[in-house]
Order: C-alpha cells, then structure tokens, then sequence
C-alpha cells in the first residue's frame, strides 16, 4: 500500500479527447475559483451585506462562493487531521490531553466557535470582507474537523501488528511511513467521515454566513444565507429555488469529487485477494485515460515526494545546540507554568460569573443536563438500531452502494434543522410532548455519523475474509458474528462518538423549536443554554456550557474509551 494516484504502467499514453476534457475541466475549475476568490478579498461594506437579493438568478454565484468556503474548511480540516491526529495516536502523554479536548470541542455549538472568533479575524484583516470570510470558514471547520480526525486518530491505533512490524523491519522513516502505511491504511475510513463532515458543514452553513458583530447583520453571499433569507420572508417560492439548487450542488459534488475519491480509495483495502465488485466512477475513469493527468500525477507525486525527503534528511543532519537537561526542565516548567496561569485567570473570571448562580439553581442545571444527557444516549442507541444493518447492506453491495451513496448524501448534507418545522406542526397536530419529540430531532442531523462509519467499515472488510465465509458455509449468523460485526465495531464506535458529540451540539435546537406564535420546549440542558443566551445571562451559559463539557468527558472515560480500548485490542485486523 502506497499513495499514489494512479497505477503507473509502462504502456505510452498519448493525447486524445480525454485530455481535452480534463484540461478544460481544470481551466473551468481554476478560473471559478479565482473569480469567486476575488469577491471575498473586497472592501467589507455592512450595507451591502445586510441586503442580499433573493432574485433566483443569484443562486449560482451564491452556491459557488459557499462551496468555495466548504472545499477551504476542507482542506485545512485535513491538514489538522493528519498533524492532530498522528500526535494523539503515537504521544501517551499528550493523548490523555488532545482526545479529551476532541470529545469537548465537539459538543460545543458551532457558533461558540463564531462569536468567539470573528472580532480576531476581523482584527486581522481590517476594513476587508476576507476578516469575515475566515471567520465563516473557521466556523464550517469547527463543523468538520473532529469527526474526521477521530476517525484517523482511531485507524492508527488499529493498524495490524504485522503490518508495523513490517515497517519497523524496513526502517521506514516518518514520510515513507506516512505514504506507505499510515495513510493508506486509514483512507476507506476517513473518506467516509470526511464526506460526513462535508455533509455536517452544510448543516451549520446557514448560520456560519449571518454573522452577527458590533450591533451589525452581515450576510455573506451563499446558498445558507438565501435559505435563511427566504424563510425569514417567508417566500416560499425562493425556499423552493434554494432547496433545488442545493440538491443539485451537493449530487454534483458528489459525482464529480467523491465518488471518484471512494472508488480510488478501493485500492488500499487491505485484502489478498481481488473484490469481486468494486465501486466504480466515470470521472475516475476519464481522469485514467487522460495521458495529461498521469503525467501531472508522475510530477506531483515526485516533486512532493523528493521534497519531503530532502526535507527529512536535512532534519536528521541538522545538529541543534545542546540544551542541559536541567534548562530543558526549567523550559518546560515555564511553559507549564505559564499554561496553568492562564487557565487559572480564565477559571477565577468563570467561578466569578458562576458565584451569581446558588446552590439550588447550580443542582438544577446538572439535573438538566442529565435529561439531555438521557436523550443522546437514547438517540445514539436508536440510530445504530436501524444503521446497523443498513450500513453493511450497503457497504457490502457495491452496486447498491452506487444507487444509494447519492441518495444517502443528499439526505445527510441537506440542513435537517429546514425539516424541524414540518415536525413542529406534526407534534401540535398529535399533542407529542417535546420530552420525546427532541428525540428525533437530535437523530435527523447525528444519525448519519453512524451510518456512514458502518458503511466504511463494511467496506473495507477484505474480500478474502468473505470467500472464506463463503467456503466455510457460515449460516447469516455465524457471518455477522465471526466477521461482520468484528469488523465493523471500531468503526461503530467512532460513528456512536462522533454521533453522540453531534447529539448534544444539536440538542441547543432540537430542545426549543417554534412554529409561529407557539413554542415547543423539552426541559434540557440544550433549551437551557438556549434561553441563556438569548437572554444575555452569562452566569447561566458559562455553568451551562461546563456542565455539557463534564457530562461528555465522564460518558466518553466511562464508556467510550472502554470500547475504544476493545476495539484496539480485540476487534481489528491482525
């Protein structure tokens, strides 16, 4: 197993209609992005931005400046995944720290992360749109990086025993490692999670355009903003022209970017003997045939491939002064020292705020958080429930999986809180109580993070292992016993993470929803918090958000981690 893109044969390929097709493929995307670029580095102009049209022609220069803002949160979400999740898997000391802070970060609303940030952004780019495009991008990231760099994180703790010792046995250093091992091991599973991290930034993509800043509304372009704009006027027609034109912006995302990147990623399961049927793509195919792109492949794949070696061999000669150990300690104990001062100021000002609240008020919202905490594990049980067997239907039907995958997306990508009205009139109608109804709508925006792990964990079960339940005649049974769910766990277990992270993030909506003059509340940590912001009380949002934070820390020691460690030891490929 290795990265490369292509298989490199030795036939002569020469120019033909595929490479037309491609370079123009490749002009087209290249001039799009430059010219959607160009509108995020104007003058910043709160008029201009308070007022954005709804007149349908708009829609696609919208759709492209959003799609622009989730393939740069992308990117860098993966840049952080490998880094982040590489140091977590391999450092003991500082995995005790930077798994937890995941398991945090991922329960805090995405637009904590927003209004926390955007005043710095715009501190660093005055006077320019760009200070709130990154603040935009940063908040889709938010929406993105943790499920994908759990999933990572998690691969690396699992590769096979023979296959480190093989590169132990090879003296593979930490590039060869990375491109050899590492990454192509990992790849069925963080392509999975990544297109469910896409489809998550969709959702948080209406609230990550309005930026609310200094008493001012700014709307960015994008397809979110004219959503919320269209249901804030109530133009049901202009709701119907964004709901299209996000369906056919995310199949078109799907057909031309991750489809081509799942039926690649086939390569690296690892497996001794051929699939019977593998996913395949037109685009991937076209990109195959064009003499252009593996000759860009050959160049790329050599250039970063000498480069990061150059780099590596310069590292190991590189001689750094000696440092005594005694002044590497005092370092460190600065370093520490001056962490933990920090933190101290941060925790007095917080003990300060929470001082306002009394005992009675603090137990009360423990209490909550407890009611919501019940309704994430309810919820999370309830989506594996009926992503179980779906998923490794799916994952083990290549052709089905070609039908369904788009399906699957769009259903996964489309903003679940857009579905939270029809709900609303349906709970009216029939007299639900929200103490259930939250339910459900914690399950439409987190069951997805179950489904699409079980799907990749299906995947990636060597096709040898499926002859060999074949020849052994293994009733259905037996199968999912010895060999599907073995498999499958470790990635169940990072979908029910990520799915229950993603439960208590929602659970801010899911727990108070409206419909005209009427409201609907569970009581919950999430309407909670909730009422706590809308009503400026910082005291209760700061009580609020740390006891979200405990209750996430003591369910993933108490539970998760545990089944983390089963999986590691027990249930993978060795």
């Amino acid at each position: 197993m290795q990265m490369n893109f292509f298989h490199q044969g030795n036939q002569r390929r020469t120019f033909g209609w595929a490479d037309i097709l491609v370079i123009s493929l490749l002009l087209s995307v290249l001039y799009a992005a430059a010219k959607l670029g160009s509108g995020m580095q104007v003058p910043l102009d709160p008029e201009e931005l308070s007022s954005l049209s709804l007149d349908p022609k708009w829609l696609p220069y919208y759709a492209g400046r959003s799609l622009l803002r989730m393939f740069i949160a992308f990117g860098a979400s993966l840049i952080f995944t490998f880094v982040y999740g590489r140091i977590a898997a391999y450092n003991r000391t500082a995995e005790k720290f930077m798994i937890p802070a995941i398991d945090i970060l991922q329960s805090v609303p995405v637009l904590g992360f927003l209004s926390a940030t955007v005043l710095a952004f715009m501190a660093l780019f005055p006077g320019s749109l760009l200070g709130v495009e990154m603040a935009s991008i940063f908040a889709i990231f938010t929406s993105q990086v943790w499920n994908m760099t759990l999933s990572y994180y998690h691969s690396l703790k699992t590769i096979p025993r023979d296959l480190k010792e093989a590169a132990a046995m090879n003296q593979l250093g930490r590039w060869h490692r990375f491109t050899k091992l590492e990454a192509p091991f990992s790849m069925i599973g963080l392509v999975w999670n990544s297109m469910m991290s896409f489809g998550g930034g969709w959702f948080f993509l209406a609230a990550s355009e309005s930026i609310s800043v200094l008493n001012q509304d700014l709307h960015l372009p994008g397809i979110g903003t004219y959503m919320a704009l269209a249901a804030e006027d109530g133009d049901i027609r202009a709701l119907i022209y964004a709901i299209l034109a996000m369906v056919v912006l995310i199949v078109m995302v799907d057909q031309l970017f991750w489809r081509p990147v799942i039926a690649w990623s086939q390569k690296f399961k690892n497996e001794q003997t051929e699939a019977g049927e593998a996913p395949t793509s037109w685009v991937l195919e076209l990109l195959k045939r064009a003499s252009f792109v593996h000759y860009l492949n050959r160049k790329l794949h050599g250039g970063v491939h000498d480069g990061f070696l150059r780099l590596a061999t310069r590292s190991a000669q590189l001689k750094l002064p000696h440092v005594p150990s005694r002044v590497k300690k005092a370092l460190q104990w600065l370093f520490l020292s001056a962490a933990a001062v920090l933190m101290l100021k941060y925790l007095y000002s917080g003990i300060l705020e929470i001082a306002q609240l009394s005992w009675g008020e603090l137990v009360h919202v423990v209490y909550l958080g407890l009611l919501t905490g019940l309704r994430v594990v309810v919820s999370t049980l309830l989506a594996v429930l009926w992503t179980l067997p779906v998923g490794v239907f799916i994952g083990t039907n290549p052709r089905l999986s070609r039908i369904v995958q788009p399906v699957v997306q769009v259903l996964s990508s489309f903003p679940a809180n857009m579905a939270f009205p029809i709900f609303t009139i349906l709970y009216l109608k029939f007299g639900i109580s929200m103490e259930i109804g939250a339910i459900p709508l914690m399950m439409l925006g987190t069951q997805w993070y179950v489904l699409f792990n079980v799907i990749a964990g299906a995947m990636a079960i060597p096709s040898d292992l499926k002859e060999a339940a074949v020849t052994l005649k293994l009733t259905r049974w037996q199968t999912w016993k010895t060999l599907i769910l073995p498999a499958v766990f470790p990635f169940l277990v990072t979908g029910c993470i990520t799915a229950s992270g993603g439960a208590w993030n929602a659970s801010i909506v899911s727990e108070i929803v409206s419909w005209k003059d009427q409201d609907l509340q569970a009581a919950g940590l999430g309407t909670f918090i909730a009422q706590a912001t809308t009503n400026g009380n910082w005291p209760e949002i700061i009580w609020g958000i740390i006891v979200m934070c405990m209750l996430v820390v003591i369910v993933n020691r108490l539970v998760w981690r545990k089944l983390y460690a089963l999986a590691e030891s027990k249930y993978h490929l060795d």
